[in-house]
């Protein structure tokens, strides 16, 4: 019924996270994408989106009737609510700069990313939990040794976390792979220790596979991802939700380093304080 379709973003996120589980396969797929990248659901065409998501643009249109909506361009305009009533004046700078005749490509391009970035990060300082971000470093402070996991395009969170951690004095454990020792390594990880686990779609198998072998063993785990049906959410002690803006298929990780620095120096003090 129209009365029960979702009008605002929080609602009919909580739907399809909701009914996920329960969609065809190919729907499901468009689910996961519009959970994980609902600035492409919001900006993009039909055919843009269809292609990153990797299926049919009648999947879109079926996916969009399966919750509710007339169609694509229904369902499209609560997303784009969304970022409008977030960052209004987004898509007035865009279209002003693409106007200007004397912009380059260069410039924007460039501009383009400081946009991103800035949304990343507005987007998630928005939606911050203090709750989480307590718990997680109450979590990693107690930690004998903290191991980092990110490998891939994330990798440069846990690398610059790990000098940083160094810098400050909390034991670590970078997982690089290097020499393909990488399960050897988690597997020093016990109880009396926690793992930082990152990774976004198409999700890393192998630091999947790192932190759900951790997970199992009973040791703690702290992750960042960007959707609720990410793989890394369902083992984590406690999780992170950062969705990265993206300019011509390139995602910046301005609100994953935000995050990643405020828990190392806050687990620093904490320990300090301990």
């Amino acid at each position: 019924m129209e009365s029960e379709t979702p009008r605002d973003f929080s609602g009919l996120r909580a739907e399809i996270v909701a009914r996920h589980e329960r969609l065809p396969k190919r729907l499901a797929q468009v689910a996961a994408f519009a959970v994980g990248h609902p600035d492409e659901i919001a900006f993009g065409t039909a055919a843009s989106v269809a292609e990153k998501a990797h299926v049919q643009p009648s999947t879109l249109i079926r996916f969009s009737q399966a919750m509710g909506y007339q169609g694509f361009s229904d369902l499209q305009a609560v997303f784009r609510q969304y970022f409008r009533d977030r960052v209004p004046d987004y898509e007035t700078r865009l279209k002003a700069l693409t106007g200007t005749g004397s912009a380059s490509k260069l410039a924007l391009l460039f501009d383009g990313f400081c946009d991103a970035g800035e949304r990343s990060i507005a987007a998630f300082r928005h939606s911050i939990d203090y709750r989480h971000l307590e718990k997680a470093i109450d979590l990693m402070a107690r930690a004998e040794s903290v191991y980092l996991i990110g490998l891939r395009r994330s990798f440069p969170v846990v690398g610059y976390m790990a000098y940083a951690f160094g810098k400050l004095g909390v034991r670590n454990v970078l997982i690089d792979s290097v020499g393909g020792l990488a399960a050897e390594e988690i597997s020093f990880a016990t109880g009396a220790d926690a793992v930082f686990g990152i990774s976004f779609a198409p999700y890393a198998s192998d630091t999947v596979a790192l932190v759900g072998r951790a997970a199992e063993r009973g040791v703690p785990v702290v992750a960042v991802t960007d959707s609720p049906l990410s793989p890394l959410a369902k083992d984590a002690s406690v999780w992170f939700e950062v969705v990265e803006a993206d300019v011509e298929g390139f995602r910046l990780l301005s609100a994953s380093f935000a995050l990643a620095m405020t828990l190392t120096v806050a687990v620093a003090e904490r320990r300090r304080e301990t």
